[in-house]
């Protein structure tokens, strides 16, 4: 089950009148680029342990191992960012309860957290040694309070991320427009994120392009890094 990842005409002409080309981040430099994969868990994947299921994740599963592969070789940096719930995160976003049923809060509480069967990893995921594990609290995992996410990746001198993952028009476009905001070159990559349906996914994809940074397929990135 895949997305249709095709922009919109009306944006690429925006873009173009804007930027002065279609894709103002074609060109990547991989020691500086670390692919930020969100919320690949059984949790967003499996109907029988998760609360929010999304039907096209399992399938965007081939384009991030590739991708991930792809940078690793080239000297990036892969990071697994992976939702989290605990006391003190429901505490202190207390909010976010107070918009759902009490049956929907549960159904998230023993999903999103740590040592649930939801919480963990999809097992098809290529996780390498190297890579890092990040913990989020907050849709986006780049905001105060979220997660360390930002510091590793000052740390490890990249400037410039690659969103993958699911949903696309929640937690995947959230961490994106905070990490633009934070002052890093950021990649929406259409191809290696999902969402409920084609129009949620490329509502999101379509926005982040016009005003926060670039989308580009897995293809694209590649040939980016050279």
């Amino acid at each position: 089950m895949q997305h249709d990842n095709t922009l919109p005409p009306d944006a690429v002409r925006r873009v173009i009148a804007r930027a002065g080309t279609a894709h103002p981040f074609a060109a990547l430099d991989a020691a500086r680029t670390a692919l930020v994969v969100i919320d690949m868990q059984n949790g967003f994947m499996r109907e029988d342990v998760g609360h929010a299921a999304v039907p096209y994740a399992p399938g965007i599963v081939p384009a991030i191992n590739r991708l991930g592969a792809t940078l690793r070789q080239k000297g990036g940096g892969v990071f697994w960012v992976q939702n989290t719930s605990d006391e003190r995160s429901r505490r202190e976003w207390s909010v976010l309860d107070g918009m759902a049923s009490p049956e929907r809060t549960a159904a998230r509480t023993r999903s999103m957290s740590p040592g649930r069967e939801g919480h963990a990893l999809w097992p098809e995921l290529d996780i390498a040694a190297g890579d890092a594990v990040v913990p989020k609290y907050r849709f986006s995992a780049f905001i105060q309070g979220s997660s360390d996410l930002p510091e590793r990746l000052r740390a490890g001198g990249f400037d410039t991320v690659l969103i993958a993952g699911t949903a696309t028009n929640v937690c995947c476009e959230s961490s994106a427009r905070d990490a633009m905001m934070l002052n890093f070159r950021t990649v929406m990559v259409s191809d290696a994120n999902a969402a409920m349906t084609d129009a949620a996914h490329m509502a999101a994809l379509s926005n982040f392009y016009l005003y926060f940074g670039d989308v580009l397929t897995v293809a694209e990135v590649e040939a980016g890094l050279g």
